[in-house]
């Protein structure tokens, strides 16, 4: 049965980051090596989407203990665990929807999501894509690092089996949890639309990448 997203989170709060580490293949990569692409003078202003419990935050503030850090997730358990682990640090937490949320115009030095973004449509990415470069410095950057659909026919076969599943249900447009990642094509082709100036994958473990996209 498809759970609603923050529920589905909230409910596995406790198994929530040993999961993450330890059952994604590459985790222990890919978290350290998203951080470090990050910014690293003081006081970098960096917005995280779908900040989770901070799994990212725990490498970048090892090297950057001065950055400030916006993070939005819709589950506020999550949220709360993430400030717990963070007290001595300034970080800004908003529980809501990152489709939702106003991120401002050229507040941040970058960007970054890890494992968040995959339940979306290139039509639901590209507007909050285009929200997102808007809100980043002059050659700010987004650092997305997620997991991949292999081919066309996969991301098709994805996004058939929720609706069909939505539909069996009864649910009609609620954010529910279930993996529908695009291609890595089509997520460049969504940032490009979206007005990033360049896109480039840096990193790739199996199905998961790291790509950076420069605002200007």
């Amino acid at each position: 049965m498809l759970e609603p997203m923050a529920q589905f989170f909230e409910n596995r709060i406790e198994d929530y980051e040993e999961h993450m580490l330890l059952g994604i293949d590459s985790a222990w990569m890919f978290y350290p090596y998203t951080a470090a692409k990050l910014p690293q003078f003081a006081g970098a202003k960096v917005l995280d989407l779908g900040c989770g419990t901070g799994l990212e935050l725990d490498y970048y503030f090892k090297i950057n203990p001065e950055a400030k850090i916006t993070g939005i997730d819709l589950s506020s358990k999550m949220l709360d665990k993430l400030r717990s682990k963070f007290e001595d640090k300034e970080i800004e937490l908003i529980c809501g929807s990152y489709f939702d949320v106003s991120f401002g115009k050229n507040c941040f030095d970058a960007a970054v999501s890890v494992e968040s973004l995959h339940h979306f449509t290139m039509e639901e990415k590209i507007p909050l894509y285009t929200k997102l470069c808007s809100s980043l410095k002059d050659k700010g950057y987004f650092v997305l690092t997620d997991y991949f659909a292999m081919s066309n026919g996969e991301e098709k076969a994805f996004r058939d089996e929720l609706l069909s599943l939505k539909t069996k249900e009864g649910i009609g447009d609620e954010l529910v949890h279930f993996d529908t990642p695009l291609t890595v094509e089509h997520e460049i082709e969504s940032l490009i639309k979206a007005g990033f100036s360049s896109v480039e994958v840096t990193k790739s473990w199996g199905a998961t990448h790291t790509i950076i996209a420069l605002s200007s």
